[in-house]
């Protein structure tokens, strides 16, 4: 889940929580904030259905009805009754372990029973400590990339990708005997043996393009006796975050207000005949950053660096490829 997505789910539980009245839905678009970014009533409409889904999802009960019976429409609220839960003991160290489950479990392919939990256990009043000292790096994404590597590693299977080094636009093929998929820094990588350089090598996942593919037999691929996986990820991680990357992105107006609170405006600028503003971001995980501007879709467009308006472009297309091939 993007970090947008997540305070506008928050903030959705919030307003739905400090009414006994139905809100309906025009209400909330105008008082929750993330929903003015919305294209179009369409867009809202579907937005708006995607976010009562995942609160049901996490264990929220979400109430429809009307206020009186000269109302037109449904509205929306959720009763405290039904959201907070009786009391919970549990002791500091398992409160703990919840927290530390939920910093590592922020990711499409891992998160789900973690958040729910937490969300119950501070409904209830228990206090879940997710900023305790470990040894387990917090707030790991799970990329494409991660679920098939993952079964690769499970099946032993060589598998075949695109893959994108850091700072170039060039893509090539490689072929791995995988060993295992470690998280580093708040990132996922793959670890193995890299048929093509005959040597074992580190890949970032998030720089895995396209499909991983999955070749020849079961079985053939056996981990190497004493290998540390983690040290080797470590060892081979160049990566400094204090030095962020400045981007340039154009802005339609009106558009992409979130956008326009991370950057600030520099200029003025067209983009398929549209007026807009010329907005420069300083990004420090140009990876993760991708993730969140694809997200805009045409209300915005990357211009620099190329490398980031290159992973922009390939996640929109394979938007529009998966929309199409259903």
């Amino acid at each position: 889940m993007s970090t947008a997505r997540a305070e506008r789910l928050v903030n959705l539980v919030l307003a739905l929580l400090s009414t006994r009245q139905y809100l309906p839905a025009e209400r909330i678009r105008g008082i929750v904030p993330g929903y003015a970014d919305a294209a179009s009533d369409e867009a809202y409409f579907r937005m708006f259905e995607r976010d009562k889904t995942e609160l049901r999802e996490l264990g929220i009960p979400l109430e429809t009805g009307r206020n009186s019976a000269f109302d037109a429409i449904d509205g929306y609220r959720i009763a405290r009754r039904d959201y907070e839960l009786g009391e919970i003991d549990l002791a500091p160290d398992e409160a703990t372990a919840v927290g530390l489950a939920v910093r590592l479990w922020d990711s499409p392919e891992l998160t789900g029973e973690a958040q729910g939990a937490l969300v119950k256990l501070r409904a209830a009043g228990v206090e879940v400590d997710d900023h305790a000292p470990t040894i387990v790096e917090p707030r790991v994404r799970a990329e494409p990339a991660f679920g098939p590597l993952l079964a690769a590693v499970q099946a032993g299977q060589v598998v075949r990708f695109e893959y994108r080094r850091s700072g170039s636009a060039e893509r090539k093929i490689r072929t791995l005997e995988p060993w295992g998929v470690v998280s580093w820094r708040a990132r996922w990588y793959v670890v193995g043996h890299d048929r093509d350089r005959d040597a074992p090598r580190c890949f970032r996942l998030s720089r895995v393009t396209g499909k991983v593919d999955p070749v020849g037999k079961f079985g053939v691929v056996v981990r190497p006796e004493g290998v540390n996986l983690l040290q080797m990820v470590s060892a081979s991680s160049s990566d400094d975050p204090s030095a962020p990357i400045t981007a340039s992105v154009w802005v339609a107006d009106g558009r992409a207000a979130g956008v326009r609170r991370r950057g600030r405006v520099v200029g003025r600028s067209r983009a398929g005949g549209e007026e807009g503003d010329l907005v420069e971001i300083e990004l420090y995980y140009p990876e993760s950053a991708a993730d969140w501007l694809t997200a805009h879709g045409p209300d915005i467009l990357v211009l620099e660096p190329e490398v980031l308006a290159k992973s922009v472009l390939s996640r929109l297309e394979a938007v529009a490829h998966a929309g199409g091939a259903r």
